[in-house]
This record gives C-alpha cells, sequence and structure tokens, in this order.
C-alpha cells in the first residue's frame, strides 16, 4: 500500500492546487476506498471552486475537494457490519449525526447537529483524491451492473432528482418540462422517460446542453431560454401547459417559466440551488390550483432505491458524462464544468478512466 498520494483542493480563486498527503486509515466504523471516479457538481463550482460562498458549519473547510464519489474498499476499519474489502460502494455525500430525527429517516443532508454533520469534499475530506476515507454508515452497495461512473452520478445528482421526481410524481400521463439542462436537468429527463412521460420539453441557454440533450433523445424538445418560452410550451402542448414541471437552472426567469408553464392542478418542483424568482400568487399558483414543492438532496433509502431502478431500467448515468480526467488533470475538469459547454465531467482512475461507455 502506498503511503502518499495526490489530492486536489480549491483555493477559490478558479483554480484547483495539487498536493501530495499521506493516505489516511479507517478508523471505527470507516472504510479506506480507492476512489475509482468522483464527478463535479454544479453546487462546487458556484459555492467553492470560484470562490466560498458558505460560512460557519457550512462553509468549505480547506479539504479534499469531490463531494460525489464512488470506488472499492480496499480496507475495513474495525467496527465495520455490512462493507469489506472488495466491495464497490457509492457515498452519500453529507455525513450526518445518525441519530438526530432527520438522519434516523435517513436525510442525513439535514443533520441538525452542527458538530457532526459533514459533508465530504467541503467539511471533510473528498473524492478527488486517489483514496478516501467514509463512514460505512454513508455507503450505498453499487450493483455489479453498474459502473462506478454510474455510480458517482448516483451520490450526488441523480439521487437528488429522483427525489425531486417521487415528489411530484411522473407517469405516462404527463408532459414533464425541465428548466436547465445542465447535468441535473439531463438527470431528470433520463429517469422521467424511463419512468414512461408522454412528451420532455428542455429548455436551457447552452447550445451545448441543447445539443447533447437531443442526441442522447433525452428531450422531445428542445427550447432555447426567452421571453417566448411560455407561449411555445403552450403550443407544444395543445394550449394546456405541463402537467409536471422540474426546474433545475436557480435562473429567476426560468422559475417562472416553469411555474407558469404548468397546466392546472399540475406540480412543479425546484432543484436549481440559489437565485430568486418573482411570480404573482394568486394568476400563478393559487387560481390554477397548482402545488409548488422544494427537493434538497434525497435519503440513503431513496439513493439505495434508486439503484435497484437503474438495473432494473438498464439506465445508466454515465451516459451524460460528456468528458473524463485522470486526477492530474483535475485543473482542467473543473474549469470546462465552469464553462457550462459540457455534461457531466469525471475524474476518473483505473478502469473508469478507459472506459467511455458503460
Amino acid at each position: 500500500m502506498q503511503k502518499t498520494m495526490q489530492a486536489a483542493f480549491l483555493p477559490g480563486n478558479s483554480t484547483v492546487e495539487m498536493r501530495t498527503v499521506p493516505v489516511p486509515s479507517p478508523g471505527h466504523g470507516e472504510v479506506l476506498i480507492r476512489v475509482k471516479a468522483s464527478t463535479i457538481c454544479g453546487s462546487d463550482i458556484r459555492c467553492i471552486y470560484h470562490e466560498h460562498l458558505g460560512k460557519g458549519p457550512e462553509g468549505y473547510q480547506g479539504v479534499i475537494a469531490g463531494h460525489e464519489p464512488c470506488g472499492q474498499i480496499v480496507e475495513a476499519g474495525p467496527g465495520c457490519r455490512r462493507f469489506k474489502a472488495g466491495d464497490r460502494v457509492i457515498v452519500y455525500h453529507i455525513s450526518g449525526c445518525g441519530v438526530c430525527n432527520d438522519c434516523r429517516r435517513g436525510y442525513m443532508i439535514s443533520c441538525t447537529s452542527e458538530k457532526y454533520r459533514r459533508a465530504y469534499g467541503w467539511q471533510r475530506d473528498g473524492g478527488m483524491a486517489d483514496y478516501m476515507i467514509a463512514e460505512e454508515k454513508d455507503l450505498i452497495a453499487l450493483h455489479d451492473e453498474l459502473s462506478y461512473a454510474d455510480g458517482a452520478q448516483v451520490a450526488c445528482g441523480f439521487g437528488t432528482v429522483y427525489e425531486g421526481i417521487e415528489k411530484i410524481g411522473i407517469d405516462g400521463n404527463h408532459a414533464v418540462l425541465i428548466t436547465g439542462l445542465g447535468p441535473v436537468g439531463l438527470a431528470a429527463a433520463a429517469l422521467s422517460r424511463k419512468l414512461g412521460a408522454q412528451k420532455i420539453i428542455g429548455v436551457d441557454v447552452v447550445d451545448e446542453r441543447l445539443k447533447l440533450a437531443r442526441e442522447l433523445r433525452l428531450c422531445d424538445d428542445t427550447l432555447v431560454s426567452g421571453p417566448e418560452n411560455v407561449a411555445q410550451i403552450m403550443r407544444l402542448t395543445g394550449g394546456y401547459g405541463v402537467e409536471r414541471a422540474i426546474e433545475c437552472s436557480a435562473n429567476a426567469a426560468a422559475r417562472a417559466v416553469a411555474i407558469r408553464a404548468t397546466r392546472k392542478w399540475g406540480k412543479i418542483v425546484f432543484i436549481g440551488e440559489g437565485g430568486t424568482v418573482d411570480f404573482n400568487p394568486s394568476p400563478d399558483m393559487i387560481h390554477d390550483q397548482k402545488t409548488l414543492y422544494g427537493s434538497w438532496v434525497t435519503s440513503t433509502w431513496l439513493m439505495e432505491e434508486l439503484v435497484e431502478r437503474l438495473v432494473r431500467w438498464n439506465l445508466h448515468p454515465a451516459d451524460i458524462i460528456t468528458h473524463r480526467f485522470p486526477l492530474n488533470r483535475a485543473a482542467d475538469a473543473y474549469a470546462l464544468m465552469a464553462s457550462g459547454k459540457c455534461g457531466k465531467v469525471a475524474v476518473c482512475a483505473d478502469e473508469e478512466l478507459q472506459n467511455s461507455a458503460h
């Protein structure tokens, strides 16, 4: 076993700093993971890469970056009850106290303990390294039918979208609008397709994302973001609007479109983080009996359910990864993700670096 490893840190000035650090050893209830794939989240770009926006316990603590890791256990510490060396695992990206009400429900994202709630890649070392330490309770088993890159996508993006979709429900009776076709929006389209959505309409401002959504056949119609979007969506839905809308952009105008292009009795979920929105409650929501949900990440049990569903549906989240980089090119990976002119970007090792498909 090597003594040192490479790891990526984010100083907050749109650069990546590579350092040589010791390979850690697992403590009680912990495992040491050989990281095979670690994908980059838009939240990392917005809140850490460009500048450190988080404050206090929620802020970036100068740790190894990366909160979407997947890999193989090489050593299990004392006290582990389920996982062992050789197991393939996804890391749920927030480690909670485990005993508060939210943690007991599986929603460690909402852990109420300021002392023990620590997100991987934000307050504790994450997956942008050769190896990482994770607590056994934070692990999700990765089925053999899924690649490590598939699993990294589940760790945050696909898990987050699955939670939002579970809140609003999608089936073959529904036309679905997705505002924002970044990796989260593409995940929303892929899951909506497998759930049988009758029509999927995607909206974005970036040509590369619109093209990718069409090439992957994730959207039936794609629209360039603009003031005519509501009218365009009405025409595409026979004048009624969509039954379901999934807002992934955090853009004020796009959020307003998601609300106004949803038909009477429809349901909308906001997933994109940050930003604001202006709408008129009575005509936009109340009079049309619409329901608006907020959704933040997911739970460990729903993440496990998603992994099972992905196998059942033969859906591979890695299909929306457009670029893979080795760890020593992490700076290029973050810069590309920050440009927005891509699908999902992954930092990979071993077999995942060689694989461009599942």
